[in-house]
C-alpha cells in the first residue's frame, strides 16, 4: 500500500506542474482531463502526507527515549508516541478507504425505469408507488426529475415509467436500487383479504455523454405520433412525441412528455445513448472475476433485492439482511438508511477485495 501511495505522490506533483504549464492551459480540453485527475488525487496525498507526518512523530519519540532523559520528559515522550501511534493507524485505515477504486459512473446523472412485473394491475399500482418514493428522495437531495414516458393503467397504476433523475452524485446514490422489488399486501381489489405477491423491476442507468457513446444517426429510425395521457391544449393535437428504434440492437424507446418534437428526439436519444452504455457497462462487469464482484449485489435485473411486506409495515433488503419497520416513512422516499448500509457493504466487500490481491 505505501509503494502505491508514493506513487500517487509522485503522479500528484508532476501533476501540479502540468496545470501550469502554458501549452496545457492552451488546450482547455486536456487541461480539464488534468485538472480533475489533480482533485482526484488530492484528498488521497493530503492525507498520505499526514500519514508520514505521524510515522516521522513516532520514529523521532523513539529515537530520544533511547537517550537518557528526565523522567518528566520521558512521560511527556511516552504520551507523544501513544498519540502519533493512535493517528497513524487512524489515517492508515482512512488512506486504504480512499485507495478503494472509484465508479467513474459516480458522479453522473440517472435515467431510471420501473416496470410492473408479475401481480398485474396491483404491479401497476406498485410501480407508481416506488416511482413516487424516488421522486420524494430526490426532493429531498434537491435534484431535478425529468419524466421521459410513461404508461398508465386508469386506476393510477403505471406499467412502466422513465424518468431522469439530475443532481450530484445521483448515480453514486441509486445504483444500489436496480434489481427486482416485491411487494406483500392484500390488494384493494383482493374481496377475501389474502395476502399477494407482487414485484417490479427497477433499473439504474447512469447518463452518457457523447464521448461515451457514439450513436449512428443511420441507425436509428423516429417514428412520431400523438401523445396520449394528461399534458394539456397540445396532447392529441400534435405529433409530437417520438418512438425511436436502433436497428443494430432492437431497443425501441418512446418519449412523449415534451410538447415539442425536437425535445423528445433529443430525450429519447439521450435514453437510448444511455442503455448504450449501460450494455457496455454490463458487459465489462460480467467479465470481472468471481472473487473481485461486491457481496452487495451484481446488479443482475433479475436479483430479488427487497421486500415491502405492507401487513409487518416491514421492507427487507435482502443483499444485506436489513430489515425496517418503518414501511410508511420508507415509501415517502426516506430510504437514505437502507443506501448509506449498502454503501458501507459494498464499501466493506471492495476493501476486502482490495486486500486479497495485495
Amino acid at each position: 500500500m505505501l509503494d502505491r501511495l508514493a506513487e500517487i505522490e509522485t503522479k500528484y506533483e508532476d501533476l501540479a506542474e502540468q496545470i501550469n504549464d502554458p501549452d496545457v492551459i492552451a488546450n482547455q480540453t486536456e487541461w480539464r482531463k488534468r485538472m480533475k485527475e489533480y482533485s482526484d488525487i488530492t484528498p488521497i496525498v493530503e492525507k498520505y502526507r499526514e500519514y508520514k507526518q505521524a510515522k516521522e512523530g513516532i520514529a523521532e519519540s523513539l529515537a530520544m527515549l533511547e537517550e537518557k532523559q528526565e523522567e518528566d520528559f520521558r512521560e511527556l515522550l511516552k504520551e507523544e508516541l501513544a498519540e502519533n501511534k493512535e493517528k497513524a493507524e487512524t489515517l492508515k485505515q482512512e488512506l486504504t478507504l480512499l485507495l478503494i477504486p472509484k465508479d467513474p459512473n459516480d458522479e453522473k446523472n440517472v435515467i431510471m425505469e420501473i416496470r410492473g412485473g408479475a401481480g398485474g394491475d396491483e404491479a401497476a399500482l406498485f410501480a407508481a408507488e416506488v416511482y413516487r418514493m424516488y421522486v420524494h428522495y430526490a426532493e429531498s437531495k434537491r435534484w431535478k426529475v425529468e419524466t421521459m414516458d410513461v404508461e398508465e393503467i386508469g386506476i393510477g397504476g403505471m406499467k412502466y415509467v422513465s424518468f431522469m433523475v439530475t443532481g450530484q452524485g445521483a448515480y453514486s446514490l441509486l445504483k444500489y436500487e436496480s434489481g427486482v422489488h416485491r411487494v406483500q399486501r392484500v390488494p384493494e381489489t383482493e374481496s377475501g383479504g389474502r395476502i399477494h405477491t407482487s414485484t417490479i423491476t427497477v433499473a439504474i442507468m447512469p447518463e452518457a455523454e457523447e464521448v461515451d457513446v457514439q450513436i449512428d444517426m443511420n441507425d436509428c429510425k423516429f417514428d412520431v405520433f400523438r401523445a396520449s395521457g394528461n399534458g394539456g391544449q397540445c396532447v392529441n393535437t400534435t405529433d409530437s412525441a417520438v418512438r425511436l428504434t436502433h436497428i443494430p440492437t432492437g431497443i425501441v424507446i418512446s418519449c412523449q412528455d415534451e410538447k415539442s418534437q425536437l425535445k423528445n428526439k433529443d430525450k429519447a436519444l439521450k435514453v437510448l445513448r444511455a442503455k448504450l452504455y449501460d450494455m457496455e457497462c454490463q458487459k465489462a462487469h460480467d467479465a470481472e472475476a468471481e472473487a473481485r464482484r461486491s457481496q452487495v449485489g451484481t446488479g443482475d435485473r433479475s436479483e430479488k433485492i427487497r421486500t415491502y411486506n405492507f401487513p409487518q409495515g416491514r421492507v427487507t433488503d435482502h443483499r444485506i439482511k436489513l430489515t425496517l419497520y418503518r414501511l410508511e416513512s420508507i415509501m415517502n422516499g426516506d430510504i437514505q438508511e437502507i443506501i448509506d448500509a449498502l454503501i458501507a457493504a459494498d464499501q466493506a466487500a471492495k476493501l476486502s477485495n482490495l486486500q486479497d490481491a495485495e
